[in-house]
């Protein structure tokens, strides 16, 4: 079985990034894309531009790679769209030989399982390679043999639905043609389809908001209406000037000003539970106050994982955030606002399918705060961990960049103010110190630990239930950051990520 190839699933940025770190020590993946091309799914969005500058998106195994063949960094500081980072990394990452002859393109993995075994069965389960069951856009099937996968395929192509119970409104699907999932090109390819048109938008990310700033550029469009199930509005519009990102925050400030503009209609805490097209137009209700008559929809609702092919192996997932179990509470979207997110791993993303992960967007589920370079450090420890080198693979770092929105603003809706913890060998943590909310780091994961005002440490369910918080003070915890008194995303000092918009309304 060691001669067989690691199977890679989904040639996008996390996928090609794994495929990288494979060859930098001597695997042969397997890389299979279910797309025409590699990074099939930002072809979607090639219109939108980043947060962050190119410098941040790249992975590091992977420009080894490309330099060593000639390539050069584009212009480090430059906010590039998705078609520029197709163009300037993804196309010349894929085309390299070392890549390109492992890669499947138009073939769709329908199934994963280990050969010979069902879920059930157990005598000697580790032992058996994988089997994938493939299907090609041509329909022809085919199956391959791997000694361990990697599952990189996202959640791009498997949107949230419009209606606010988690399933489709009533009328969704009927108005399908209607609808658009996603970041339409309003400026461009879509233009014609809302000329003159009322159009309803639904979500609370910064999909919504790209959305909704090209549709309000346009003097055309008859009229905006924006739907969110939010009720903070000081949350809902980011950290403004104290993001470290600053096109992030100025994203929710220019929004801001076009909503208080009027150009905008701004509809908050309403879930939308039936859609009926009238003579008048598509009218959206909540069950008790209708909407007024659009043309279109677009949803921006966020996006959650297909984990229809894995149902064959026997696997740790979280019954809510249908993320990787172990990544649950670190990443629940109920308490974290600013992707609060500890460094983590293959030691945090093993399955008990042995040498099975999934990785990127995937491994969040649900969870809207997936960033690029997490995936990144993900696949790095975890093919760390599949050479047997386990040194490197619990040596997972990141810092995450300040957004300037603490997770305290989600208290009037519900969610408790608290603390997010690692269980890493080795962690940089930015935390902020504020008497409200931060980040810690667990005693065995910090190796000199010192009191830090403000931090503190998880306490028991029970406890959470009788004092309303969630952490009590720290005495044996360190701080790493600012001491601005925002709350802890990251560090003055931390690189800039890019959030990749897996959001929710």
């Amino acid at each position: 079985m060691s001669q067989l190839p690691v199977a890679v699933i989904g040639a996008g940025p996390v996928g090609l990034a794994a495929a990288a770190h494979l060859i930098s020590r001597g695997e042969t993946p397997v890389i299979i894309e279910m797309g025409a091309s590699p990074a099939a799914n930002i072809r979607k969005w090639a219109h939108v531009r980043m947060f962050s500058p190119f410098q941040y998106n790249v992975d590091p195994a992977s420009v080894a790679l490309l330099e060593a063949a000639g390539w050069q960094m584009p212009d480090p500081d430059h906010l590039p769209t998705g078609a520029d980072m197709l163009r300037d990394y993804l196309e010349p990452l894929a085309n390299l030989p070392q890549i390109k002859a492992n890669l499947r393109l138009n073939t769709k993995v329908v199934s994963i399982a280990r050969a010979g075994y069902d879920k059930v069965k157990t005598a000697r389960r580790e032992d058996a390679p994988f089997l994938l069951h493939l299907q090609c856009n041509d329909g022809s099937e085919d199956q391959i043999y791997a000694k361990a996968v990697i599952d990189a395929s996202g959640t791009y192509g498997n949107p949230n639905p419009l209606g606010g119970s988690g399933v489709p409104a009533l009328g969704e699907k009927a108005l399908s043609t209607n609808i658009f999932y996603g970041i339409p090109d309003v400026l461009g390819a879509d233009h014609s389809r809302y000329t003159d048109k009322r159009v309803l938008v639904v979500g609370s990310g910064h999909s919504a908001f790209n959305a909704l700033l090209d549709l309000a550029a346009r003097l055309d469009v008859a009229q905006i209406t924006w739907v969110t199930r939010r009720t903070n509005l000081r949350q809902l519009y980011g950290g403004g000037t104290n993001d470290q990102l600053p096109a992030r925050g100025s994203l929710g400030q220019r929004l801001r000003a076009v909503v208080e503009s009027g150009r905008v209609q701004l509809v908050n805490g309403y879930s939308i539970a039936r859609l009926v097209k009238t003579p008048a137009g598509i009218v959206a209700s909540n069950g008790t106050t209708d909407l007024d008559p659009v043309d279109e929809i677009v949803v921006a609702t966020g996006l959650r994982p297909d984990l229809s092919i894995e149902q064959e192996l026997r696997l740790a997932i979280d019954p809510a955030l249908e993320s990787v179990a172990a990544l649950a509470d670190v990443i629940d979207p109920n308490v974290h606002s600013c992707g609060s997110v500890p460094p983590h791993g293959a030691e945090q993303l093993l399955q008990p399918e042995k040498d099975f992960f999934i990785v990127g967007m995937k491994s969040y589920g649900r969870a809207p705060n997936f960033l690029m370079l997490t995936g990144y450090e993900q696949v790095r420890s975890v093919v760390a961990a599949l050479v047997g080198d386990w040194e490197s693979a619990r040596q997972v770092h990141l810092v995450l960049p300040e957004t300037g929105v603490c997770s305290t603003d989600f208290a009037s809706e519900g969610a408790a103010s608290c603390c997010t913890t690692a269980s890493v060998e080795v962690v940089e943590v930015a935390a902020a110190a504020s008497a409200s909310c931060c980040n810690t780091a667990s005693a065995e994961a910090v190796a000199d630990a010192a009191s830090a005002s403000g931090c503190c440490t998880p306490i028991s369910a029970a406890e959470q239930a009788t004092s309303g918080a969630c952490c009590a003070p720290a005495t044996d915890l360190i701080q790493i950051g600012n001491s601005s008194g925002g709350c802890g995303c990251g560090s003055t000092t931390s690189a800039p990520i890019q959030l990749l918009d897996n959001v929710r309304a």
